[in-house]
Parts: structure tokens; sequence; C-alpha cells
């Protein structure tokens, strides 16, 4: 039968024909070129991996003092490869691992010392990853910023800090005791655990030069705190981290503090 609906119904077949050829095409088209893209691909990975093990394999040899190479990676500049050791220690290489630099690489354009931004982003210790169970805290006025301190009582930088530290308000800082420098320290800081209040006692000694009193209690704290320094390479005191994760050693000028508060606030 002819008329408007069977010619509708021919139009449509033979679009449909049409659209079957068409996307046929499309497929004979696209599979040679999913093919080339997929081999490149392959390609350029079998040939990351055996550039890393051609440095791993040289250095490994040429350098047998050289810690456990952790990870290679290249770097922005064309020939040049980070190695990284020992967890965040950095060393450069070029492609066959025939020269070792250790310094740092700076881009000039903008200013930046990439390899400090990738020990501190490597160092980087999530807050909420601290154990604020063994520690103490120290509220400054409305205490909504947050920081945390590991510190010695013996150390002479600590107390420097701790009385610049007075000028910052409005802040929560999670003290850690860290007794690394000797048996001293580990007396003065059990003592300060076991106070009935340790935030005075501690800054009875740091600030204000006043002794502890002897004080007995359970303080495995301490032990935890050396060992959570101990896999997060805490090698110094005092050590700051604040609430973004970025991770300070030294002690810092109240001035510094403010602007690491600030700058964490903000992320």
């Amino acid at each position: 039968m002819s008329g408007p609906l069977g010619g509708a119904g021919q139009d449509t077949k033979k679009n449909a024909v049409k659209s079957v050829r068409v996307n046929h095409t499309d497929w004979k088209t696209m599979t040679p070129f999913k093919t080339i893209m997929t081999g490149t691909l392959l390609a350029l990975s079998l040939g990351a991996f055996a550039q890393e093990a051609a440095i791993r394999k040289n250095l490994a040899e040429r350098l047998p003092n050289l810690p456990r190479i952790d990870e290679i990676n290249k770097t922005p500049m064309a020939g040049l490869y980070e190695v990284r050791v020992n967890g965040s220690d950095i060393f450069y290489t070029d492609a066959e691992g025939n020269y070792l630099i250790q310094g740092n690489l700076i881009d000039t354009k903008v200013r930046r010392n990439l390899t400090e931004e990738r020990v501190d982003k490597l160092n980087a210790v999530s807050f909420d990853a601290l154990p604020l169970k063994d520690a103490f805290t120290i509220v400054r006025g409305n205490g909504k910023r947050k920081m945390a301190v590991f510190e010695d009582p013996n150390c002479g930088y600590c107390k420097r800090f701790e009385r610049d530290m007075q000028k910052v308000s409005d802040v929560t800082v999670y003290m850690f005791l860290y007794p690394i420098l000797s048996a001293d320290s580990t007396e003065k800081s059990k003592n300060i655990w076991c106070a009935k209040d340790k935030a005075k006692a501690w800054q009875d000694l740091m600030v204000r030069d006043q002794p502890v009193a002897n004080a007995s209690c359970d303080a495995g704290a301490l032990a935890r705190n050396i060992e959570f320094g101990k896999k997060h390479r805490i090698t110094g005191t005092p050590t700051l981290i604040f609430a973004d994760g970025s991770r300070v050693p030294g002690a810092i000028s109240a001035q510094q503090v403010e602007k690491y508060l600030t700058d964490a606030k903000v992320q």
C-alpha cells in the first residue's frame, strides 16, 4: 500500500540502513586509532619502566652504600630525575644514573624551591593522625586555632620558643613531651606529665625557670611519643605541626607562627 504512511516507513528503513553503514564505517576508522594509541601508551610505560630500572641498577652497583631507593620520578627539568631514599631524602640523577646530585632544585621563573616543597609534602603529618591522648593542651584566648608541638624540657630553643609563644593568642596548643636529649629530659617529662596541672608545670619550667616537683604515674605516653616521632622522622625539637599538616622544624618567631596558623585556616 502506497501513501504517506508507506513512504514514511520506507524513508525510516533507508535512514536506519544508512545509519548502520555510517556507524560501521566509524568503527572501522576508530579501531586502528585506538590500537595505535594503546600501543603508544604501552610503549611509553615500558620505556619509563626500563628507564627507572636502569637508574636503580646503576646506582645500586656504583654506590653500594646508598640507601634503598624508595621512588624515582621525573622532574620539571629535562633529563633530571628525582631519587627518593629514607622516606624523604631527595637526590637527583640523570637518565643513566651516571651522576648523583645532592642539593636544591630551584624554579627560577617563579622563584620556588622545588626540593624544599617536595620534602615538606613528604614530611607532612595529618593532624587527624596525631595521638592527641598522649599530649596535654595549652589554651590561649578562644583557642579556635590549633597546632601541635613536640618539645624536650632541656631544649634551649624550646624555651625560647615557649617565651615567644606568649604573644600568640586564640590558639590551642597540643603539647607532646618528646624527651630525646638526655635521661634527665625523660625524668623532667615524667614529672610534668604526672603533675596535677600539666600546662602550668610546663610553663613554670620553660617560661619562668621554676623547677618541677617530683611526681609519679603511668607515663607510657612518653615512650609512645618517641615511637611516633621515630616513625615520622621527628629528629629535633621543637617540631611544629599545624592543622593543614604542614610541619616546621625549629624555634620560629611568633610572627611566623601567626602566618602558619592563618595559612592553615585558609586550607
